[in-house]
């Protein structure tokens, strides 16, 4: 029997690890790259093994993206959202928005195509169409932060 809670969160833990990059992540939480590795191993050996609250801490302190946290929302039936300043990027306000959300719907539409053209998607289409599903996902993040914004004025 498949654990699909544990399968979910092993992935979401690489995802993080290689969000931040495998050498800063495990500088970051002071374990080793192998032990790291065996935190989102699929292998039956590691099947037990989930990575400790306090290196998902330290990790999404660095991290872009709060993956576990995110994941743990998500099976528990909740959405998050945060609202950490992104620097390097204007704030152009529910125009920009629009456009971002139509092109990186875009982008997600123009994968699934190319991954359903032989009929099946492969695990690494799937991964690719994840990707394309959590970006667009940042992007309605922002949205949502942007929308909230214009309700308070």
């Amino acid at each position: 029997m498949v654990d699909t809670v544990g399968s979910y969160l092993k992935k979401h833990s690489e995802a993080l690890v290689k969000e931040v990059g495998i050498e800063a992540a495990a500088e970051t939480c002071g374990k080793s790259k192998a032990t790291l590795g065996r935190y989102y191993s699929a292998d039956v050996e590691h099947a037990d093994r989930f990575m400790p609250i306090d290196v998902v801490a330290r990790l999404e302190a660095v991290s872009p993206v709060p993956h576990v946290t995110m994941a743990l929302a998500e099976l528990g039936g909740m959405t998050i959202s945060f609202d950490e300043e992104r620097r390097n990027e204007g704030s152009g306000g529910i125009n920009s928005d629009v456009v971002a959300l139509s092109q990186r719907f875009a982008m997600l539409m123009a994968e699934y195509h190319q991954s359903i053209q032989d009929g099946k998607i492969t695990i690494n289409e799937a991964k690719r169409l994840l990707s394309e599903t959590q970006a667009l996902q940042r992007v309605l993040l922002e949205m949502k932060m942007h929308l909230e914004e214009e309700t308070v004025r």
